[in-house]
């Protein structure tokens, strides 16, 4: 079992803290805690993709349920008596001493002399009736995590802007059929609408009052504010996916046009000692991805520290 550590006395300092434990923050652990370090890992419980019902393109992992790795990573870390995994929240972070000090639910603080943010992102989901009841079983945000499941269905994509309609044309890849419901007037111009119909991909701008399931429970249909139905076995969302927190632009880090935090190749931000990994950077965001983050962060911080212990 990982050990915890409940007391609200301030503790020493500590090499790292890690402030996140999904893949990114669970892989960084690991490497960190196989050289040794002092680490301390604080799990919010609140995971990006909870609702999934399984991870995809994971080699060996691939179908595994999002509770599961993060069972089997925390599990592994057991091995490292320098790793301790918390289930707290951290509630403030800020520079202390050269490092870091950080607040956590329960009451009691950590210093650390470096700080790894792997908080995630949050997936805002549409304010329409039913897109939180099929979250994750017929509605989804990903089309490289879920395409394949439900591969050959009538697929619908929802979203108003140009990237709900690349969204829509990525989505052939899986079906045939796919319409763009864009909930109102689109906002893309003739270009994108006659590529869409070279593409064969309908577009309904018509208010989506809600979805609606069949007798086995499946999604079947998008309703329209006209009183209309479109079939749909998948929908697939557009949305804003901003920073699960604000650590780190509270703490000076750069922020790119797409709300990523700002990083050098190996996951350093621009403030002395912070790094970050996984989902709160720009690009790919999937599990694996952030875990290999994860695992390169870990590397650097490590360099990083040993420099410094050598000074």
């Amino acid at each position: 079992m990982i050990k915890t550590e409940p007391s609200r006395e301030r503790h020493s300092r500590l090499d790292v803290c890690i402030v996140g434990a999904g893949p990114a923050g669970l892989n960084a652990a690991l490497i960190l805690g196989r050289c040794g370090r002092q680490v301390a890992v604080f799990d919010s419980g609140q995971p990006r993709n909870a609702m999934s019902a399984g991870l995809h393109g994971y080699l060996t992992r691939d179908g595994v349920s999002p509770r599961q790795l993060r069972e089997l990573g925390r599990a592994e870390l057991a091995a490292y008596p320098s790793v301790s995994v918390h289930d707290q929240a951290v509630t403030a972070v800020r520079r202390a001493d050269g490092g870091f000090l950080l607040t956590v639910a329960d009451g009691s603080s950590r210093e650390a002399r470096i700080l790894l943010l792997a908080t995630g992102r949050v997936d805002l989901l549409p304010e329409k009736p039913g897109f939180r009841e099929w979250y994750g079983r017929g509605v989804f945000h990903c089309p490289i995590c879920d395409g394949w499941e439900n591969r050959g269905q009538i697929f619908v994509t929802y979203g108003r802007a140009e990237p709900a309609a690349e969204l829509a044309l990525d989505l052939l890849t899986w079906s045939p059929d796919v319409t763009l419901c864009t909930d109102g007037p689109a906002e893309f111009g003739r270009e994108m609408r006659e590529r869409l119909a070279r593409h064969k991909v309908s577009l309904i701008e018509t208010e989506v009052v809600g979805l609606r399931g069949d007798a086995s429970g499946r999604l079947a249909q998008i309703a329209l504010a006209d009183g209309g139905r479109r079939p749909c076995g998948a929908l697939f969302f557009d949305a804003a996916t901003p920073q699960r927190s604000s650590f780190a632009e509270n703490l000076g880090a750069e922020v790119d046009a797409s709300g990523g935090i700002c990083c050098n190749e190996h996951a350093a931000t621009s403030v002395p000692g912070l790094f970050v990994a996984g989902n709160v950077r720009c690009g790919i965001h999937l599990a694996i991805t952030a875990a290999a983050e994860g695992a390169e962060a870990a590397i650097a911080i490590h360099e990083a520290l040993l420099e410094q212990d050598l000074r």
